[in-house]
């Protein structure tokens, strides 16, 4: 098909040749998949027939156009309709076909929706969206003002449930709690967002809690603990933090069987803060002989060898590691595989640091529980993309009480042997 295209390589439209190719090969590809996977299913169910002989599912023409919002810009589609016939016997209704590439109420890619929170949390207030995002996409279908507010509010409902869904039937065995100070749309400057994360006995990673609080405070940590004890939640085995000690204090009194390690970048830092630059290198160094140590033997030999070289010099920075050794060296009596997800909050902060990194304070419009649910939402597509432990089996082990040292199973409750 033949386009008229301006000197400077626009289409009558305004947009470029490129991008009018672009958004022409996804219209393509999305009704060609569409095509196939109708197909497919009409094949699949080609022996489903009625008392005469006749396909009780068949392809019956098209819907009408409507235009989608994707990545590659604004495009229109004709799904194919299917005449599904079929009736389901427990409930005598009729069967529907919902097509998995584009349901029906679907009017944006998941990854716009994901866009549109993260430009909130930037500052970009809901009246902006259109002429912000209408030249990139093509087109301002499905960004209006009155559209992000719907999904405001449906993204703070959406948090609301998810703090208030039962916790009894999934078992955290390992969790990473950290305060994250991210300064977007929060009203007090000290405020923060407390955050849990927990490995199932599975090894998977799930978000288990996130709600405001305040400079990470003991009460903070308490409510957000106790109410995760209400709704269900077992005490985990192992907790990992930094320093703070009000998540410690609130640890104590609503799970005081959960063990505590330490988090050692949090702990790198703090130490390295109370020497002098030109110390710093070689100090980090041996610091990393700490936590890279083979087993706990040779870890509590290297921070033996820290004091020995810093002690007199710098005492401080000496006693921040041995007060604290039990917590840091914890992770040292769980399996090999899990001791580099044990021994740092990563899980947390890798989650955040973009977020943490680009985010500016904002003063406009916008409340303080819209801010949490937009900080929610992007959590929650980032957890898509988690992946599990290392050695998921041996997360079970762990719960069931068996007994690592050096980072190997040596002995197993009798019901997990058998």
């Amino acid at each position: 098909m033949l386009t008229v295209v301006n000197e400077d390589g626009t289409t009558p439209s305004g947009s470029s040749l490129l991008d009018e190719v672009v958004r022409e090969g996804a219209r393509r590809m999305l009704a060609a998949a569409l095509e196939v996977e109708v197909n497919a299913c009409i094949a699949e169910l080609a022996d489903e027939r009625d008392d005469k002989g006749r396909r009780l599912v068949v392809c019956n023409g098209y819907h009408q156009p409507r235009k989608v919002t994707t990545a590659a810009g604004v495009v229109e589609v004709k799904a194919p309709r299917v005449n599904d016939k079929r009736v389901d016997e427990a409930t005598g209704e009729r069967k529907r076909f919902s097509s998995a590439i584009l349901p029906p109420w679907c009017r944006k890619s998941p990854k716009i929706s994901e866009v549109l929170p993260l430009l909130y949390l930037h500052g970009l207030f809901s009246g902006d969206f259109v002429p912000a995002l209408e030249q990139f996409l093509g087109s301002s279908a499905g960004l209006s003002a009155a559209t992000v507010t719907r999904l405001t509010t449906q993204w703070q409902a959406d948090h609301a449930a998810f703090m208030d869904r039962g916790l009894a039937e999934v078992d955290y065995v390992y969790v990473w709690a950290d305060g994250i100070h991210l300064n977007v749309r929060l009203e007090e400057a000290k405020a923060c967002v407390l955050v849990l994360i927990g490995v199932r006995a599975d090894g998977s990673k799930e978000l288990v809690a996130l709600k405001d609080g305040y400079r990470e405070s003991g009460e903070s940590w308490a409510d957000l603990l106790r109410d995760c004890a209400r709704r269900g939640m077992r005490a985990p085995i192992l907790a990992v933090g930094d320093g703070a000690l009000g998540f410690w204090k609130a640890l104590a009194e609503v799970f005081p069987d959960t063990r505590e390690q330490r988090c050692w970048v949090h702990k790198t830092a703090n130490v390295l803060d109370s020497m002098p630059k030109s110390a710093q290198p070689a100090a980090k160094k041996a610091i990393q002989d700490i936590y890279n140590a083979e087993d706990r033997d040779h870890a509590e030999a290297a921070i033996k060898t820290f004091a020995q070289l810093y002690g007199a010099k710098f005492p401080k920075a000496v006693k921040k590691i041995t007060d604290d050794q039990e917590e840091l060296l914890a992770f040292y009596g769980f399996p090999a595989e899990h001791w580099i997800h044990l021994r740092t909050t990563n899980p947390i902060e890798s989650t955040f640091s973009t977020v943490r990194l680009r985010t500016k304070v904002t003063r406009g419009a916008g409340s303080r529980g819209a801010a949490l649910a937009m900080v929610f939402k992007l959590v929650e597509s980032a957890q898509q993309r988690w992946r599990a432990v290392d050695a998921p089996h041996l997360v079970a082990l762990v719960r069931a009480g068996a007994r690592f040292e050096r980072g190997q199973l040596v002995e197993r409750p009798e019901a997990v042997a058998a």
